[in-house]
């Protein structure tokens, strides 16, 4: 496994998930790097099932002008006898983030670990707790537009590699077969094992899509009832006008009664 530098790279936290509703959900992307089991799926979908492959991680994506794109969480390449480059596609890896402080917990569990065992911190300001919302709209969503949008246009394909907690907060993706995906999503958990007590990644679900319509899904909210938003248009206009218009104040003679 890498080295951890979650939360400052000189004094890592270690902290590669937390538990929300009694779930473990993972908050860095080194976690799923668990004996590589995402490269391994990541290739089975890009590659033929005899290919030789490797993994370059970090690999900087630039568009049509030289501006960066971005850079890829890892280029899986396949190549022939001669070391010579026949394919690639790019797998995303996507961690989840949190919202609070996780080191502040942490540093007051430390100061006395068998004291502080069972210790509850829920009631505590910034609460650590992982934010999907801005998971998917400030991470994902961008990823799928810069990068995607790229490896698209060169009709190479894409794996996205998420834990299941957060795959249940997406919208619903229209779903292909294999042969006819050119991206596809690789949904994990991390499953506690009964000898060993520790929680080991594992994966759960492969969603086999479009790029197009996995982008439009997840990028695009979907629409209420347009009745609901001109009602609150109304009541603001309402009060605007109220504002311009007050009604005309009492005298100080009718308010005493004057003669």
């Amino acid at each position: 496994m890498p080295n951890c530098t979650k939360d400052k790279a000189e004094n890592p936290l270690g902290v590669c998930s937390v538990f929300d509703r009694e779930r473990p959900v993972i908050t860095c992307p080194v976690r799923f790097r668990e004996n590589w089991i995402i490269a391994d799926d990541a290739a089975g979908f890009f590659f033929p099932e005899d290919a030789k492959w490797t993994s370059l991680t970090e690999v900087r994506l630039r568009d049509k002008v030289g501006k960066s794109a971005g850079n890829i969480d890892v280029v899986l390449v396949s190549y022939d006898a001669d070391g010579q480059l026949t394919d690639f596609g790019a797998l995303e890896v996507q961690a989840v983030y949190i919202s609070g402080n996780v080191r502040k917990p942490f540093e007051e569990y430390m100061k006395d670990t068998k004291k502080n065992q069972f210790m509850d911190w829920t009631s505590q300001r910034h609460y650590p707790r992982p934010d999907f919302l801005s998971s998917s709209r400030k991470r994902l969503a961008p990823q799928l537009l810069f990068k995607g949008g790229i490896l698209d246009a060169w009709k190479r394909k894409t794996a996205v590699a998420l834990d299941m907690a957060f795959f249940e907060t997406l919208p619903d993706l229209r779903q292909v077969s294999i042969d006819e995906a050119n991206m596809a999503l690789f949904v994990y958990d991390l499953v506690e094992q009964p000898d060993t007590k520790r929680f080991e990644l594992q994966r759960v679900m492969t969603i086999y899509t479009e790029f197009n319509s996995a982008l439009k899904s997840i990028t695009c909210s979907e629409a209420g009832p347009v009745g609901d938003f001109v009602e609150l248009l109304q009541k603001k206009l309402d009060r605007k006008f109220d504002v311009q218009n007050p009604p005309d104040a009492p005298s100080l003679d009718q308010i005493i009664g004057g003669p």
